[in-house]
């Protein structure tokens, strides 16, 4: 390895590097033909699994490729090659389809799988260069990455950048066949910011007992007791009917009280604001927290659907906060 030297331009050997990844990401956009859409609802249609194979730099993409999949929606797994020729063969069942990646389509260890594979009719999707190899050949749908100029001349860089990008596009696209939505993939992130971000209203909302309701013709020195112990700040006004009909806020509570002394002898209709700003429960927390900026007020009234004059829970702002929500 040769001495560093100090005027070596690394911004520019970074740009050049990332010059030729932009034009493999170019080419292949122009690659993409109609064997892209056959791959797209072959995994769509598959009964089983989508397993992930390749090696070296290859195999790194395909494990990645295989994460993306099973997290929207397509169960997946990725497959040593090496391993696979002593025994993870058996992994392989006839109801799975097979992705092969390799740049060159002529890896030794991929050989046997390839076999396998023709052997016991499994579909098998390539994801290589070269159309005179034997996985290009051997390929039910082939997908074809165009010839690149990697970093250096030789280290794997935009040919493996193509196949990641080619991947994503594929995970996408099942995703958007299968309509797999945010609440879809809510239930397989459940945890860490991302499963913050896709936390509903009704997964954070304050419900039952703990929301402070009070009939409209209640006189403000009872409601007063029930906002103490509530103490969430609001009062939520409701008719006979128990259908919600206005909000009071301490804010409110403290102003009234201020112009009239004897406000605490009124029933609380006459205080309160008619029509509070309410939100759906199956929307985002985040959704929630947008509108309680927007309006620059505290809590938000829930209701579902199906009867939205009729509140099932109560949004404080200090409750998204506490669940990590932005």
């Amino acid at each position: 390895m040769g001495s560093l030297n100090k005027n070596t331009n690394f911004k520019k050997i970074a740009k050049e590097v990332i010059d030729l990844e932009i034009k493999a990401l170019q080419k292949l956009k122009k690659a993409l033909n109609k064997n892209f859409d056959k791959a797209v609802k072959a995994i769509v249609n598959c009964q089983s699994k989508v397993i992930l194979c390749g090696v070296g730099k290859s195999g790194l993409i395909a494990s990645k490729i295989s994460a993306t999949l099973a997290s929207v929606g397509t169960p997946s797994f990725s497959l040593s090659a090496s391993e696979a020729s002593h025994g993870d063969l058996g992994m392989i069942s006839k109801k799975d389809i097979l992705i092969i990646i390799s740049n060159s389509g002529e890896t030794v260890e991929l050989k046997n799988i390839i076999q396998f594979a023709k052997r016991n009719k499994i579909l098998l999707i390539g994801i290589v260069s070269m159309k005179d190899s034997i996985l290009y050949k051997a390929s039910d749908i082939k997908l074809l990455i165009p010839k690149v100029i990697e970093a250096e001349g030789i280290v794997p860089t935009a040919s493996t950048t193509a196949q990641l990008a080619l991947g994503d596009a594929l995970a996408i696209s099942t995703m958007k066949l299968k309509k797999f939505g945010k609440m879809d993939f809510k239930k397989l992130h459940p945890a860490g910011s991302l499963g913050a971000q896709l936390k509903t209203v009704e997964d954070i909302m304050i419900t039952g007992n703990k929301i402070p309701f009070v009939n409209e013709n209640m006189q403000m020195s009872s409601a007063l007791k029930i906002l103490s112990k509530k103490k969430l700040g609001i009062l939520i006004i409701r008719d006979k009917y128990k259908k919600t009909c206005g909000i009071i806020t301490d804010g409110q509570i403290r102003r009234f009280s201020q112009q009239n002394l004897n406000f605490q002898y009124l029933p609380v209709k006459k205080i309160m604001t008619k029509k509070p700003v309410s939100i759906d429960k199956n929307e985002l927390a985040a959704k929630a927290l947008s509108i309680m900026n927007n309006k620059k007020i505290t809590s938000l009234v829930v209701y579902s659907k199906k009867r939205p004059n009729i509140t099932v829970g109560v949004l404080h702002v200090h409750t998204i906060l506490q669940s990590n929500i932005s």
